[in-house]
């Protein structure tokens, strides 16, 4: 079955750095676009990033760009998305997100990113 396990979330200062990964099985890992999404609590889940199958052309929301990067690793079924110059409106719960047909259909869960 599929499987989406994030890990890499923790406490940072404002102005600080993360990596966050997400390990994939069930699945071939290949195959799907993927993305990380966030919530924080008593706001609406966003779209953060989100990365196609060969790993081109990235896209991500307007309120991380410049800061974060997404990326993957198909040989390791591993996604990342590397947090620069955070802030503290990007505290939130992070979450892995596989794509299939224009809709996301399997969600980790979660890791949580805190700036203070």
């Amino acid at each position: 079955h599929v499987q989406l396990v994030e890990s890499g979330g923790g406490l940072v200062q404002p102005g600080g750095s993360l990596r966050l990964s997400c390990t994939a099985s069930g699945f071939t890992f290949n195959n799907y676009c993927l993305a990380w999404f966030r919530q924080a609590p008593g706001k609406e889940r966003e779209g953060v990033a989100a990365i196609y199958t060969g790993g081109d052309t990235p896209i991500y929301a307007d309120s991380v760009k410049g800061r974060f990067t997404i990326s993957r690793d198909n040989a390791k079924n591993t996604l990342y998305l590397q947090l620069n110059s955070l802030k503290t409106e990007d505290m939130a719960m992070y979450y892995c997100v596989k794509e299939y047909e224009d809709r996301y259909d399997y969600w980790g869960q979660g890791t949580q990113v805190t700036v203070s």
